[in-house]
């Protein structure tokens, strides 16, 4: 009887579907859409699969309602028949007119639309509501997985007029939670302190140490996890596991507590090491070099060192894609292991051709001879590595990337591609100041390191600072020849006035020519030589005793009248540099020694030796934090003697000190040696009535109150280097500052302290030995660098911490265009 019910109810709704069909089905004469309004007729009749004369029915309604959803335009799909009419009645999707985000500290604006990009919702778009809710868990997922256990996503949709909205991401992120406690289980060769050590995240940490992470992130502990693996793996716990992690937390998400539990196994030596497999004859070589020896302690660092160590080699001869393999055969019973190495060198890879991208204003010819990489040659890793590098150090180039594509139906050649980011390649240096000794100053000059995109230096400066009015033409070609010979010129002429410079009394015009020529020795050092000729006067000077000995090899009947000469003074200059960038480095160093001596038939015979060294040491893997030291030496003096009187390095070369350039924290070119004026005793009747000399010994002398500078110069610092408060990191490259502390002197190796000593001080400040090395000044503050579209400008907050009688101390300094 059951069965009889069952057969009849299947019949009756059999017959039921068939008859709704029957009702369904007809011919389309006609065809109309209504409700479109920003959809053109012509394209929503595109995903409508049914023409004029077509039968309709059931199953093709069903696809056009699913072809006209594909076009992503309705929200809303009806399907009518109005007599022998298709009707087809559409509500489209609302259009994006605007997307905010408000709440969001951890994710920038620009990551948020990019994950929008990715599910098509962006302003202009029509919006499709029903990807919202996926988003909103993905960024909850997001906040879950840096801690913040309580944060919340809302999107708001706000209907606007003529179909649109406003599309509102509302964040309620609260705080992370932080990490109570962490707990290592089932360790017994190493201490709980020992292994925490190695962890990037921390808790209960003192309050100076604001670098460690306290914030709970699945992954930097799974970060954590790997560092504690590869730290057992490395002293031979090959057996080493991390059997389970537990994360929980405290009922409030306030807390999170973390424990792993491992098992730490037993040591593991190396029994043997093999190679396998093609090595390109150089079996011999890379064996001899290989770090793993037989009776060592099983290191995981060491293996995947060679492996990576085996694969650059094979890089170098063109096998760009090698596959290196360790295959180890571990024996338990008596805790080694054989290691067997398979090498597969793959085909030899030829670049087929190497573009460039984002350089808008360097030419691709200009970039090309700064690569070392060649087209047609085999892919070499260490040359493109090396290119990288050179390119980097350009000032012009602020950051430089490459990848490798393959060519599609070749696997042999690859197309080489470097991507460039471009930063303002010339300086504009002004400078506008008021003091009571310099008065009103003005500066200034422009430099293109860049020009027209050709690689070439182009500078013009102009001065008219209170001191100093001159003008220098100077001009740069770094490849002047394909091989990468440098050739350089300059024409200068300046008038000084060193009372206005912070140094003593005296007026000198200068005017001068020189040209460089300089020859890579490899990618990183560079020798160069030079000729310059200068004609200087001095006049309007004031005498002291150090300017004496240099005007004495003149002989002058008008002590008083100018001193004139001429030079011809050679250079050669070594330079090294590894550092990772040009402007604003964070890693690598850079060396700079230099030796000039006047050629013997110059009216002046001197030399002068520099050497200059900067040494950066990244704290943080960003490299947001960095380390640098400073090291500035400098040394002159004369050679041979004119009329009788021994040469010494005339003062207007002496080197001088303070100011932004090398001691912060003090006005410019005040540090080092005064010029000291000698004063004979008067005169006294003897007892025959003759009118003599008083003794010398009763002689007295002054102090100016100017420095005179020093043929001997020491400079250093350090400079920690930290992220810009309130500035994107983006913005690195731009904006930089720096705790520093400044240390430094120059000196005087030929002034005569003994000499003057005892006699009456006329001055108010005490003399000093100012031949004595050791009367250091130092400085400490807060300085900021800004590569600004007119240059780089410096702001400097410090204060003197050992300063000497005379010193005039600076706690704020601003330039504009000052070189780092």
């Amino acid at each position: 009887m059951k069965l009889k019910l069952v057969v009849a109810a299947g019949l009756f709704l059999c017959a039921s579907a068939a008859a709704q069909d029957n009702q369904t089905q007809f011919v389309v004469q006609d065809i109309r859409v209504e409700g479109l309004q920003r959809v053109a007729l012509g394209a929503a009749l595109t995903y409508i699969p049914v023409q004029v004369g077509d039968e309709m029915n059931a199953f093709r309604t069903s696809q056009l309602i699913r072809s006209l959803y594909s076009s992503t335009h309705f929200e809303n799909i009806e399907v009518l028949r109005d007599g022998g009419t298709l009707v087809i009645r559409v509500s489209e999707r609302p259009t994006i007119s605007n997307i905010i985000f408000e709440g969001n500290d951890d994710i920038k604006d620009e990551q948020l639309q990019d994950s929008l990009n990715d599910n098509d919702i962006r302003v202009g778009e029509p919006l499709d509501k029903t990807v919202l809710t996926s988003i909103e868990n993905g960024l909850k997922d997001f906040f879950y997985s840096i801690g913040k256990y309580n944060a919340d996503v809302t999107a708001i949709v706000t209907p606007l007029p003529r179909n649109r909205v406003d599309l509102k991401l509302l964040f309620e992120e609260g705080d992370a939670a932080k990490i109570e406690q962490i707990n290592i289980v089932g360790n017994e060769i190493f201490s709980d302190a020992e292994l925490m050590d190695q962890f990037e995240l921390q808790y209960d940490t003192p309050w100076w140490d604001f670098l460690s992470e306290t914030r709970y992130q699945q992954q930097t502990l799974n970060g954590d996890m790997e560092t504690l693996r590869s730290y057992y793996m490395d002293r031979g716990y090959l057996r080493f596991n991390i059997d389970s992690t537990q994360v929980s937390m405290t009922p409030e998400k306030s807390g999170i507590y973390i424990a792993l539990n491992v098992s730490e196994g037993e040591q593991y030596t190396i029994s043997g090491v093999e190679l396998i497999g093609d090595l390109l004859g150089n079996e011999e070589y890379i064996q001899a070099v290989l770090p793993l020896t037989e009776g060592e302690l099983y290191s995981q660092a060491e293996v995947t060192y060679t492996e990576e160590f085996i694969s650059k080699y094979l890089g170098r001869f063109g096998y760009a894609y090698p596959t290196v393999t360790t295959i180890p055969e571990i024996n338990d019973e008596d805790k080694t292991v054989k290691l067997t190495l398979s090498v597969d060198p793959g085909k030899r890879i030829y670049v087929r051709r190497i573009n460039f991208f984002g350089n808008n204003v360097t030419s691709d010819e200009v970039l090309r001879q700064n690569v070392t990489q060649m087209e047609g040659t085999w892919l070499s890793n260490p040359s493109l590595e090396s290119s990288k590098n050179i390119l980097s150090r350009l000032t012009y180039m602020e950051e430089v990337e490459f990848d490798t594509v393959r060519i599609p139906g070749k696997d042999d050649q690859v197309d080489v591609n470097f991507s460039v980011k471009e930063q303002p390649s010339g300086s504009f240096t002004a400078g506008i100041g008021y003091g009571d000794r310099t008065k009103l100053s003005l500066q200034a000059g422009i430099q293109q390191d860049n020009f027209l995109g050709t690689g070439k230096r182009v500078a013009l400066n102009l001065n008219t600072v209170s001191y100093q009015q001159s003008i220098q033409l100077s001009y740069s070609d770094p490849f002047f020849t394909i091989d990468g010979i440098s050739l350089g010129g300059s024409v200068g002429y300046s008038e000084f006035d060193g009372g206005d410079f912070n140094v003593v009394q005296y007026n000198s015009k200068q005017w001068s020519a020189g040209a460089t020529i300089g020859y890579p020795i490899n990618e990183f050092n560079r020798i160069s030589f030079g000729l310059t000729y200068s004609n200087v006067e001095l006049f309007n000077q004031t005498r002291y005793l150090q300017t004496d000995r240099f005007y004495a090899q003149f002989l002058q009947d008008d002590p008083d009248a100018a001193v004139k000469y001429q030079s011809f003074l050679t250079s050669v200059v070594w330079s090294r540099t590894t550092l990772n960038r040009g402007v604003y480095p964070t890693a690598g160093s850079s060396q700079r020694a230099s030796f000039s001596i006047t050629t013997p038939n110059s009216d002046v015979n001197y030399f002068k030796t520099m050497f200059d060294a900067k040494y950066y040491f990244p704290l943080t893997r960003n490299q947001r934090w960095s380390f640098l030291a400073r090291l500035r030496l400098g040394y002159g003096n004369g050679y041979g003697d004119t009329n009788g009187v021994e040469q010494i390095l005339p003062f207007n070369e002496n080197f001088t000190a303070g100011g932004a350039d090398t001691l912060r924290g003090f006005e410019n070119n005040t540090v080092g040696p005064r010029g000291v004026i000698r004063q004979g005793s008067s005169f006294i009747t003897g007892p025959d009535g003759v009118i003599i000399p008083g003794s010398p010994s009763n002689d007295s002398y002054f102090l100016s109150s100017r420095s005179l500078g020093g043929n001997a110069m020491a400079l250093g610092g350090v400079e920690l280097i930290v992220p810009t408060p309130f500035v994107e990191e983006e913005m690195d490259n731009s904006i930089r500052t720096s705790l520093f502390l400044d240390v430094g002197n120059v000196w005087d190796t030929e002034f005569d302290y003994d000499a003057i000593k005892d006699l009456t001080n006329q001055s108010q400040d005490p003399l000093l030995d100012y031949s004595d090395w050791k009367l250091y000044r130092a400085s400490a503050g807060l300085s900021v660098q800004w590569l600004s579209p007119m240059g780089p400008m410096v702001f400097s907050f410090s204060r003197a911490l050992k300063d000497r009688p005379g010193d005039d101390a600076k706690f704020f300094t601003f330039n504009i265009g000052q070189t780092f």
